[in-house]
């Protein structure tokens, strides 16, 4: 019997993957040229006297603003730290990319944010079985994430132009240095996973989440199909750091959180170009959109996803 498209994992090399990969070793090649393109977003920084406090009224005084939204991928990795041995997690093994995020950023417009199942199964050439997208990182990195993305989202190329790959302890410092976040849970979340080695212990109400309360709600989920809910639970915390790093306090504490989290993660952004994004950030008009791939119907208790069909390209973003 044939395969339904909902059965069918995403083919993201397409129908030629020759084609496809070379397409990949052409990217490794020309990160030296994207640098170059991308530096022309960013304003001369002479704008900005060095070591100048900024001003709580103006966020352009933290840095200058890039001339054009720019759109970042954000991999959280299932490992405490990007160095660490295993992942963690269950089963144990090299880490693997547990969150993906695509966030457009300008001073012009709301922040986008974009949430990529981990679970859409993708079908690596010559693999004989799919797997899912999450575990696409660990086995190419950022160029292979990156590649895949393009594919399924309908993405132009040099889109992503930056990327930041955070483990979990980085979550924590971001959360510490913000002075713990508050949030509204509508129910209580208790588990305790030995395999994982973590406690979740979550009352419900009105809150305020230190570093690690904040890892126990994104990291939490009741079973293996319980992705969907988890991405609500991250959505949950994803606004209330927006929001915090948007208060009349984010001005003064970005350039801090970023000496807190330099060591913890992976970027091709210069130390500039995050302070930029930041002011940017800080400036963009409220609310933030968040979104997520549409999913096909699970069929049965299958763990990998499908894309819901008839879906046109570009899927993202939405303006």
């Amino acid at each position: 019997m044939e395969p339904s498209a909902q059965d069918t994992p995403t083919n993201w090399l397409g129908r030629r993957p020759l084609r496809a990969i070379l397409r990949i070793l052409v990217t490794l090649a020309g990160v030296g040229a994207t640098g170059w393109a991308l530096s022309t977003v960013w304003p001369e920084q002479d704008r900005v006297a060095r070591g100048a406090p900024p001003s709580v009224d103006n966020p352009a005084s933290l840095a200058p603003y890039p001339l054009e939204p720019v759109t970042v991928l954000l991999v959280g990795v299932d490992s405490d730290t990007l160095s660490a041995a295993s992942n963690q997690a269950a089963p144990q093994g090299p880490a693997n990319a547990d969150a993906l995020l695509l966030l457009r950023i300008s001073s012009a417009e709301p922040l986008q944010l974009l949430q990529v199942p981990v679970e859409l199964a993708v079908q690596l050439p010559g693999s004989q079985q799919p797997m899912a997208l999450g575990g696409v990182w660990q086995q190419g990195g950022v160029a292979l994430t990156v590649d895949a993305l393009q594919e399924i989202i309908g993405l132009p190329v040099g889109v992503p132009q930056r990327y930041v790959v955070m483990p979990r302890n980085g979550l924590r410092t971001v959360v510490e240095a913000l002075g713990e976040v508050e949030v509204t849970l509508n129910q209580t979340y208790q588990r305790t996973d030995k395999a994982q080695g973590y406690t979740v212990n979550l009352q419900a109400g009105r809150q305020s989440l230190n570093g690690a309360q904040a890892e126990q709600l994104v990291r939490y989920r009741k079973d293996s199909q319980d992705h969907p809910n988890r991405r609500i639970r991250q959505q949950i915390l994803l606004r209330a750091m927006i929001s915090q790093v948007q208060s009349a306090s984010g001005i003064g504490i970005i350039r801090g959180l970023l000496e807190d989290i330099a060591g913890q993660m992976d970027t091709n952004l210069s130390e500039a170009e995050m302070l930029g994004l930041a002011a940017a950030l800080i400036a963009s008009p409220s609310p933030a959109t968040i979104t997520q791939l549409p999913l096909a119907t699970r069929a049965g208790k299958q763990t990998l996803r499908q894309l819901k069909p008839g879906l046109s390209q570009p899927l993202w973003p939405s303006s």
